[in-house]
């Protein structure tokens, strides 16, 4: 005989989970008790929205599900925010909230909320668990919905009472994955595609990726002289100094790159959805007919065919699909090698961080002394804002499991993030690149990372406004500012109040010596980079903006 709570902490441990981030609640004390007797790390965080997006970026970053606890009511709407963030970058999670005790339900019961009803949009599948003798089965099947198909989160609601029950049951066993593999006929289209073509082009996108697959798409990428690009922040799936890479498909888009991918005459999306950022609202590939020819693979058949009518639609996970490849080689040399190279050159060209722009502090010359004085399989994790520019551009991505950013562009997610990936790697250097308004979206989760001595490094790029949305502004109603502007903390201040480390940096000589200081310090650090706000993006102000440059 065992309790409800036992039998979760029993069905995680089966699945291989090592760690969960939560905050805790009454109503699921019977799981933290149960939790109390295991090896499982339990991370415990300051808000809701932290815990869920240091989940997201356990499963981006492993692959696995990413496990989060909360509690009923607020806490669990809290939460949402990083389901959201789950959901439309398709990763895969699994979030646990603790519910009413099952007579209650329907009368409106303190912190009361329907899951169904309220989560259905943001999950891929969401349900009660009303019988504790049921939750092996319940959190088998949540672990293959959250890995399978096209990834993505599930919500399990644990009844309080439920989970002090005491009864008797199976014993729990891990899921076991499916995967749908790509057919020889298929393989054998997509090298007369590839042939027949004259202006190819692949673009990387979605989950699924390991280490091995990248490497072997590599190598793929190589035999057949294929020019690769990134989609929208999955840009650690190639390396950026390979000659094949052309750069990232995302928002801002290298106008170079732009054209190949609306000029090309067959386009390999792989792993992606390519959604509205990535494409530039769908203009480089039409909807529902691309003129290019199209080869879409992807790991979820109800997405093929959705957005876009490919020419070859193959319905299989990254990883299977590369591993379709190992074997297939071009019958004589490609003729597009040169165009290759080129659109590599065009990529390191643009790729090249501005030396100057307004104000004491230019962005550019710190993110090119970041890539000589950081190592290759640094993580970089961010939020949303035109900060992110600087690293999503001028960053150049080598490794993989090195990015750590939402394609639904939410912003507070770097910092929750970076202490993720710094308690799953913690031999790893992580730094979190933030605006002042992202930061303070979820910032007390610095606290977090100091107790538990995560010393990750923080790049506040302070410019006392709400930039993007500023931007925008000044585009559609120039010098009619509106609720755009901020009123900021010392975040050096901030960063020592909380027990880290804090630098300012106002001018950019000053920014060397101050992550030095930080890196050495041993401590989770902010270092506040006083920012222009004319310096609205690497190469425009918000003069130009006003003025319709």
């Amino acid at each position: 005989m065992k309790t409800g709570g036992q039998l979760i902490v029993d069905a995680l441990v089966a699945n291989g989970v090592k760690r969960v981030a939560c905050v805790p609640g009454e109503s699921y004390l019977a799981v933290l008790d149960a939790l109390h007797d295991t090896d499982i790390d339990v991370l415990v965080c300051r808000q809701e929205g932290g815990a869920a997006m240091m989940a997201d970026c356990w499963g981006r970053l492993t692959g696995q599900p990413g496990i989060c606890m909360v509690t009923r009511g607020p806490g669990a709407t809290n939460a949402s925010a990083g389901l959201h963030i789950a959901r439309q970058d398709s990763i895969p999670m699994i979030l646990f909230i603790g519910q009413v005790q099952r007579d209650a339900r329907e009368r409106e019961a303190f912190q009361e909320v329907e899951y169904r009803r309220a989560f259905t949009e943001v999950a891929k599948w969401v349900a009660d668990i009303d019988d504790a003798r049921r939750i092996p089965e319940f959190i088998t099947r949540a672990f293959a919905v959250a890995t399978s198909g096209r990834p993505g989160p599930v919500v399990l609601a644990l009844p309080e009472d439920m989970l002090t029950d005491e009864v008797e049951t199976v014993e729990a066993r891990p899921y076991m994955p499916v995967e749908a593999h790509p057919g020889r006929k298929q393989i054998e289209e997509l090298a007369g595609l590839l042939e027949a073509a004259e202006r190819p082009l692949v673009i990387l996108g979605g989950t699924r990726w390991s280490e091995a697959s990248v490497s072997a798409f590599t190598a793929f990428a190589e035999r057949w002289s294929l020019p690769v690009a990134c989609s929208f922040r999955r840009q650690m799936l190639f390396d950026h100094l390979h000659p094949n890479y052309a750069g990232d498909s995302g928002i801002g888009i290298n106008p170079a790159l732009g054209k190949e991918i609306r000029e090309a005459d067959l386009v390999v999306l792989l792993g992606g959805r390519y959604s509205e950022m990535p494409s530039s609202t769908y203009s480089l590939i039409q909807s529902p007919y691309p003129q290019q020819k199209l080869v879409h693979v992807y790991p979820d058949p109800s997405e093929l065919g959705r957005v876009y009518r490919p020419d070859l639609a193959i319905s299989a996970a990254p990883e299977d699909f590369v591993a379709a490849l190992e074997d297939l080689a071009p019958k004589t040399a490609p003729g597009w090698a040169a165009r290759t190279a080129a659109m590599h050159q065009a990529y390191l060209v643009w790729s090249m961080p501005p030396k100057s722009g307004p104000g004491d502090v230019q962005m550019g010359p710190i993110v090119a002394w970041l890539e000589e004085n950081t190592p290759e399989d640094t993580i970089f994790t961010n939020g949303a804002g035109n900060y992110a520019t600087w690293v999503h551009r001028f960053h150049r991505f080598r490794r993989f499991a090195t990015q750590a950013a939402p394609t639904s562009g939410s912003m507070g997610y770097g910092l929750p993030a970076a202490v993720a990936a710094k308690r799953l790697f913690p031999e790893r250097e992580v730094i979190c690149f933030a605006g002042d308004g992202c930061f303070l979206m979820h910032g007390q989760e610095f606290a977090t990372a100091v107790r538990y001595n995560l010393p990750i490094i923080t790049v506040v790029v302070n410019n006392g406004i709400y930039g993007t949305i500023r931007m925008h502004q000044e585009r559609d109603y120039p010098g009619r500012v509106s609720a755009t502007d901020l009123t900021n903390p010392d975040f050096a201040a901030l960063a020592v109040a909380y027990g880290g480390h804090g630098e300012t940096v106002e001018k950019t000589e000053e920014f060397a010596a101050a992550f030095l200081r930080a890196r050495a310090s041993g401590k989770p650090a902010i270092i506040e980079v006083k920012l222009d706000p004319e310096a609205i993006t690497p190469t425009r102000t918000l003069s130009d903006i006003r003025g319709g440059k």
